[in-house]
């Protein structure tokens, strides 16, 4: 029988180590910066970069380091299944992913450079974000436009000898205070033949004159370096250019394709910490004659949230499966994307709504968890964008074989 739904004993072996690691490191230290906020962001910060310096050295030392990367560039070689595992683990604690260096958005833009860089390229930008001594960020949302949409970005590259000036204007840019360069998506191309031709991608060192940040965005969770960017008369060499000119939008969904994937991967984590916490507390807490676990009403709940994180693992496995066997995967990822944000923000929902006022408070993770699981709902792709994007895809199957089958994961039966 072809189907398994174990991993390769190697693989399951990766996946309990960072689980160990995990539990017995990572949250541990997670917990000591929590019970030590001072109120001073600056200071705050400086604490966590700390420790997240602290313990990358020990996860080389354990062998747990950058799991999605080949082993010439110092990785552990992992495919996207195998990545499940490790993102779903690693995700239980909030600073996991940073310790493992298979953090947003430094792991998209690894995969890209590999993928998609010169030589050159390679060595003076990827080499770095590999060792962990540089952080990126990918700058493509603009606020004027529809960022869904990146046919309509405004941001644009006019070529100038041997290089290229750039003016413009982005925003929601993660990681970009810091960041020792930026992957820049800006306009090349006035009437292209296709829009999604008329982008290009380009490295940008930072910090660099023209570069501005404007300030870090605030959203309903903080300030997370979400930073709003001016850009005026930046000059950028032409050797800089990161792919071919016109292809910015296929460099940008195929790099995006496997980040939602790993946001995905991420989300479990938090899904089932949040379950599990909503079961915790329905076993000890005491109400009208009866445990919670015992009530009807919290069991719906649990056996909702069970069912959907059920589904949210088996989808999740299956778009890695195709992704990693060369087979489609747009529609797969899709539906995965849109199915485990909602779940995520259902669960966890859920959760707070069992714990009643201490869920509310931030006496535990709940009330932080459910404003970050807002984001998801439409960073990488609104609900509406994918929805619009499986439904074509429905529809084109029919069109084309006269069922929908290839269109609900093309699976053999």
């Amino acid at each position: 029988m072809a189907i398994d739904f174990t991993f390769a004993p190697e693989i399951e072996d990766v996946r309990l180590r960072v689980r160990e690691f995990v539990s017995t490191v990572i949250s541990p230290a997670e917990a000591d910066l929590r019970a030590n906020v001072s109120g001073d962001s600056r200071k705050d910060r400086r604490a966590t970069i700390e420790t997240i310096v602290a313990l990358r050295a020990q996860a080389r030392d354990c062998g747990l380091w950058l799991p999605h990367m080949p082993p010439e560039w110092g990785g552990m070689g992992l495919g996207p299944t195998a990545m499940a595992a490790v993102s779903a683990e690693a995700a239980r604690a909030g600073i996991g992913p940073f310790v493992l260096n298979c953090q947003a958005p430094d792991e998209g833009n690894q995969h890209t450079l590999l993928h998609w860089g010169t030589p050159e390229q390679k060595e003076k930008y990827l080499r770095p974000l590999c060792d962990g001594t540089a952080r990126s960020c990918f700058a493509m949302t603009e606020p004027e436009v529809a960022g869904s949409d990146p046919t309509l970005i405004q941001t644009s590259a006019v070529r100038d000898g041997e290089e290229w000036v750039i003016n413009g204007h982005k925003w929601f840019i993660s990681g970009a205070r810091g960041a020792g360069f930026a992957i820049l998506i800006a306009r090349t191309e006035d009437d292209p033949e296709l829009p999604q031709a008329a982008n290009t991608a380009f490295i940008v060192d930072l910090p660099s004159d023209g570069w501005d940040i404007v300030r870090d965005v605030e959203t309903m969770s903080g300030s997370h370096n979400h930073c709003e960017i001016r850009i005026t008369d930046l000059r950028v060499p032409a050797a800089n250019m990161l792919g071919g000119r016109g292809q910015g939008h296929l460099l940008g969904q195929a790099r995006l394709g496997p980040a939602r994937l790993a946001h995905c991967m991420r989300w479990i984590a938090q899904c089932e910490t949040a379950l599990d916490m909503m079961v915790d507390r329905s076993l000890t807490r005491y109400s009208h004659g009866s445990f919670l676990a015992e009530k009807q009403g919290i069991q719906w709940l649990i056996a909702d949230s069970t069912m959907e994180l059920y589904q949210a693992k088996l989808m999740v496995l299956h778009a890695a499966y195709r992704l990693e066997n060369g087979l489609s995967f747009k529609t797969e990822v899709s539906m995965a994307k849109h199915f485990v944000a909602n779940t995520l923000w259902r669960v966890v929902d859920r959760a707070i709504q069992v714990h009643g006022a201490l869920g509310y408070s931030t006496d535990t993770p709940l009330a932080d968890m459910l404003k970050q699981a807002r984001w998801s709902r439409f960073a990488d792709g609104a609900d509406e964008v994918h929805q619009m994007t499986i439904a074509r895809n429905a529809i084109t199957a029919f069109r084309d074989h006269g069922s929908t089958r290839t269109a609900t994961g093309d699976l053999p039966f």
